[in-house]
């Protein structure tokens, strides 16, 4: 496997002399994060054996957000917290993209336009959900931004988890949505089969609101953009397999290092799935255009890509325990196929191990014989 470390060390120069001017302090950050992940070079902890005397020093990771090395157990633990949040409806995926004539409006102003965009697609989608005939009421919904295409190209757009479920909260009422021929109890293992809303007539909402947003924070708007917008509504079942692919780039960044397949002569080559035709293929770029190609993807420092509304917010945390209760909803029944954290086995003894101090300078961390029976860090002050 092609690791991105030795990618960034080998074209780390000729990216700064390219991009000089493009560059900015979070994408110099992340390289230098990710430069030394997992390498010789990064701080070390100390891990002991619970059944016996050794000790290992394990590399410890950067963890950066963007980097394919890290965040594993965040992902995880992101997961579940959505997981134990499913309540009996049917879920929607639904995809808000923002049209190329904005990317660069969006790329300058990053940081307004990222939020600007998750909260119009939120407001969109509970003014029809108030207005519904079927659920007259409150929503709840997962949003995630995203800022590349499978190709990894700039763009922006975001996805939002919706169940077809909205809570009234004068009347203390729970109604969900089932579309013509459906029965009321949505089978979850099924996708594909339910209705939520028009698409072409949230694209005409979602493209007001964000316009007049724009406006409304003082930014120029690009001379020419289309009048058509583009929302995608997709059922996707018990939204648990929706959840765990949004989830897949919520802290890893935007490539996975096995789908690095060559580099070599300069070159970087990647494999990706195309999304019309779910076939394989790969593209080729030159090292520095292939790390730019990352580095567009490094999101503002403390902007939050994931953000949960309506009844499925943090703060509704009791709400929904009532409502699991009332509906027959075990929350921890959907947790059972997750895999759990695997934990650090002794190469000698394979017993557990634990961490028993971190983040030890790369230079102070000398791992003594194993013939010692009282292996120890060693200062070499």
């Amino acid at each position: 496997m092609i690791l991105l470390s030795s990618i960034i060390s080998t074209f780390e120069a000729e990216l700064r002399e390219q991009y000089a001017g493009s560059l900015l302090p979070s994408h110099l950050n992340a390289l230098a994060a990710m430069k030394q992940c997992r390498t010789t070079h990064s701080p070390v902890m100390q891990a002991q054996c619970e059944d016996c005397v050794h000790q290992d020093f394990i590399p410890h990771s950067c963890g950066h957000r963007h980097c394919p090395h890290c965040q594993q157990h965040e992902s995880q633990q992101w997961l579940e917290r959505q997981l134990k949040k499913q309540v009996p409806a049917e879920y929607f995926l639904i995809t808000f993209t923002l049209p190329k004539e904005f990317r660069v409006l969006a790329w300058q102003q990053q940081r307004t336009l990222y939020d600007l965009m998750m909260r119009c697609s939120w407001e969109t989608l509970n003014t029809f959900a108030q207005n519904d005939a079927q659920l007259k009421g409150r929503a709840g919904a997962i949003s995630v931004l995203h800022t590349h295409s499978r190709r990894l190209d700039y763009h922006p757009h975001v996805h939002v988890i919706m169940p077809a479920a909205a809570i009234d909260t004068e009347r203390r009422l729970w109604r969900t949505k089932t579309g013509k021929g459906q029965s009321k109890k949505p089978n979850p293992s099924q996708s594909g089969t339910g209705y939520l809303f028009n698409h072409k007539a949230l694209a005409k909402v979602f493209r007001a609101k964000l316009l007049d947003a724009i406006n409304h924070v003082g930014l120029a708007l690009p001379e020419r953009y289309p009048e058509t917008w583009v929302v995608d509504v997709k059922s996707v079942g018990n939204g648990d397999k929706a959840l765990v692919y949004l989830g897949r780039y919520l802290y890893k960044g935007v490539i996975q290092e096995k789908d690095i397949i060559a580099c070599k002569d300069g070159q970087v080559t990647f494999r990706y799935q195309d999304s019309k035709t779910k076939q394989t293929q790969t593209r080729t770029l030159p090292g520095a255009e292939f790390l730019w190609l990352m580095l567009r993807h490094i999101l503002p420092k403390g902007f939050r890509r994931t953000r949960n509304f309506g009844f499925l917010h943090p703060n509704s945390k009791r709400l929904i325990s009532l409502l699991q209760l009332l509906l027959g909803v075990n929350p921890n029944q959907d947790l059972a196929w997750l895999k759990k954290r695997p934990a650090l086995k002794c190469p000698c003894c394979g017993g557990d191990m634990r961490i028993v101090k971190t983040r030890i300078p790369k230079v102070y961390a000398i791992p003594l014989s194993r013939s010692d029976h009282n292996p120890q860090v060693a200062s070499v002050m």
